[in-house]
């Protein structure tokens, strides 16, 4: 533990499990503290916040839909209001819906558009002002490679993390003139509980197709944010996307 976050504050959305309970832990044991929120996962959050706590970092926990924007402002808000101005906003919610394109309704698509896309520009509204105001701030979006190269029968998934990859280029230019920086994260394939419903050998299968030989762990995403969430590391990325990928994509 090197305290490269000490004193700071982050925001992160979808922290209860995966790439997203990764990004808390380490960003608590460089001396952040935590909100998160969860989708009724309260069982998978407690841990976290027990976790944080037994740091030393103050950690604050909400069941959120992040697709309901008031729902999503007053989790902001009250993270601000127990913890103190948001440092770092992590936007990592998210939700996949398989189908080719035959099935996917409209109702489907907007939801997976929804809670990447929708939810991750106005979490960065919500806290744009006061880094503005501050000089200072780090918003991360989790995107995907698969938002770079696409893959069938998840075209809402793949639309969806190409366009946080666009706002986040597009966010980056406005941003960094006031201090906030602006940055993605395409993540390979990880092990998630998210992939575990992909059943066991899935990891096993696509791992052996990727010149490391296996699958990323979500400490590996985590090691990535808290590059771009820490100074120096992160000081002079500007609507980066960072893809560790394991050589899925090399770019």
């Amino acid at each position: 533990m090197s305290g490269q976050l000490d004193g700071q504050v982050a925001v992160i959305t979808g922290g209860s499990r995966g790439i997203g309970r990764a990004i808390a832990l380490l960003f608590a044991r460089e001396g952040a503290d935590i909100a998160f929120c969860h989708l009724n996962d309260a069982e998978g959050a407690a841990p976290v916040v027990a976790q944080i706590e037994a740091l030393g970092r103050r950690a604050f926990a909400a069941s959120v839909d992040v697709a309901d924007l008031p729902a999503l402002r007053a989790f902001i808000a009250q993270s601000e209001q127990k913890l103190g101005p948001c440092d770092i906003l992590v936007n990592n919610a998210g939700l996949n819906i398989r189908g080719a394109i035959e099935t996917i309704t409209e109702e489907m698509y907007d939801r997976v558009l929804d809670v990447h896309v929708k939810a991750s520009f106005f979490a960065a509204q919500a806290v744009w002002a006061g880094m503005a105001a501050r000089g200072r701030g780090r918003i991360i979006t989790t995107a995907s490679q698969l938002g770079l190269k696409g893959a069938p029968n998840i075209v809402p998934y793949c639309t969806a993390k190409a366009a946080l990859i666009g706002m986040t280029r597009a966010l980056g230019h406005e941003g960094a003139p006031k201090g906030i920086l602006v940055n993605a994260i395409a993540p390979g394939p990880v092990a998630t509980d998210l992939t575990a419903q992909l059943g066991p050998e899935w990891a096993a299968n696509i791992g052996a197709k990727l010149p490391i030989g296996r699958v990323g762990q979500p400490e590996e995403i985590a090691a990535a944010a808290l590059l771009l969430a820490s100074s120096p590391g992160g000081d002079f990325f500007v609507g980066a996307t960072l893809s560790p990928n394991g050589g899925d994509i090399m770019h």
